[in-house]
């Protein structure tokens, strides 16, 4: 870890709030190095430093990836938590708003660095938990960077309990929704699909305004599974019998709907298939999602 102080660092203005705390563009004026500031405020009664920013140091402390963000140094003071990371340009929502959404090998290459940083943390045993396009950093140079740890956890087989409100609706997995209280890096899973359709399209796929909306949302594309297509659904704590009966369409389908008339790869949607699957033991992993057809041309350069 490189060495900050916090008389070295001036803020210059806030670039957003994470999970836990507001994040500053600084600079280090010793050194010149233009780095984000993440100021978490410790609990004023005596609690100490909030458990979400220990996990958030903790997890970061064991990845060291091109594709997720560096945690340069750690600062504690008595009432503030300061996390320095690397500073990076844009996040993915501000540069699909900027652009007017992306083309297909921007859309490929950012997908790509995206399941490469998740397949890191999973082989960390790191569920993220919060993926959404706005905790993605993009570099000036196309360099995409997982962020926003505040939320991830540790998993180990079985799976804990966790909590269900997480993961902003609109990339929340079906079994989060469902409230199944044991998930795995499949929900990750999910939320890479559901980024990744929205760059294809340039819109979400799924843009819920509730739980129940959400899930209805997902249901009239995949229709409403039963213990078939998903062995043990009927069993989760929010599935209903009163739930309305949803025909299936294909993903395919929808997604040539909302292309309008747009060509997307068939690869890609393909791919796409092979991600947004209701039951999370049949997703992709994102090992395997990395050896898909789709990614050939950087499967070359792995060789």
């Amino acid at each position: 870890m490189s060495h900050h102080t916090l008389d070295q660092i001036v803020k210059e203005h806030k670039v957003g709030a994470g999970t836990y705390g507001v994040v500053y563009k600084a600079k280090n004026i010793q050194t010149k190095e233009i780095i984000a500031l993440k100021k978490i405020p410790l609990e004023r009664d005596d609690e100490g430093v909030p458990s979400t920013a220990i996990r958030e140091v903790s997890l970061l402390k064991e990845l060291s990836h091109p594709n997720i963000v560096s945690l340069l140094n750690v600062i504690c003071t008595s009432e503030k938590l300061y996390l320095i990371f690397e500073f990076v340009d844009y996040d993915l929502k501000r540069l699909m708003n900027k652009q007017k959404g992306f083309n297909p090998s921007q859309t490929k290459s950012l997908t790509y660095q995206l399941l490469q940083g998740l397949s890191e943390c999973h082989l960390h045993s790191i569920i993220h938990r919060d993926l959404k396009p706005q905790n993605l950093l993009i570099s000036k140079t196309g360099i995409l960077k997982i962020a926003d740890f505040g939320l991830a956890r540790s998993f180990s087989y079985p799976l804990r309990t966790y909590t269900h409100d997480v993961v902003t609706l609109w990339y929340r997995a079906p079994e989060i929704l469902l409230g199944s209280k044991h998930y795995s890096p499949a929900v990750d899973m999910w939320s890479v699909g559901t980024i990744f359709a929205e760059m294809l399209l340039n819109e979400s796929l799924f843009p819920g305004d509730s739980e129940i909306d959400q899930l209805y949302k997902i249901f009239q594309t995949f229709g409403l599974p039963d213990n078939n297509i998903w062995p043990g659904v009927t069993e989760l704590p929010e599935f209903s019998t009163v739930f309305p009966g949803f025909s299936q369409h294909m993903l395919k389908e929808t997604i040539e709907n909302m292309s309008e008339n747009r060509f997307i790869d068939p690869l890609a949607i393909d791919l796409l298939e092979k991600i947004l699957v209701l039951d999370p033991n049949k997703r992709l992993t994102a090992k395997q999602a990395l050896k898909h057809e789709y990614f050939k041309e950087f499967n070359l350069l792995d060789k």
